[in-house]
């Protein structure tokens, strides 16, 4: 439980300064904000699929090693909703790693904003209240 609990303030942060970032890019359209959303875009899905990956293990669930398999998981479980925006930000992300195009950029900042973010909010919400059920 300690090490689920690690991984989930890690996510946790990650995803208050995903919305710092986002804030910040809102109020100035400056490339260099846009890239700094992206890069903490990238952390926040990395930080949660591996939080739930802990999870998965603690509940002696199995043995997931990639991203997607643990995403079809949680869904199956009903840990998170959505699986199918979950594979999307995967993909994104992969492709934000991989692409440099100004334009691809902005649409995946675009899905961040108006689904991404709060896919990832609604996942913190529900791991609060598993991690305080687990006690």
């Amino acid at each position: 439980m300690i090490r689920l609990k690690e991984r989930f303030e890690a996510f946790s942060t990650a995803l208050e300064r995903l919305k710092e970032a986002i804030d910040m890019y809102k109020e100035d359209k400056n490339a260099v904000l846009l890239d700094g959303t992206i890069q903490r875009f990238e952390f926040t899905v990395e930080l949660a699929w591996k939080t739930i990956k802990v999870y998965l293990e603690y509940e002696k669930l199995g043995e997931f090693n990639s991203p997607r398999s643990v995403i079809k998981e949680a869904y199956k479980i009903n840990l998170i909703e959505d699986g199918e925006k979950w594979l999307d930000m995967l993909d994104d992300r992969n492709l934000t790693s991989h692409t440099y195009d100004e334009n691809t950029t902005k649409e995946i900042y675009r899905n961040i904003i108006t689904d991404y973010y709060n896919v990832l909010f609604k996942f913190k919400e529900k791991m609060i209240s598993v991690i305080k059920n687990e006690k």
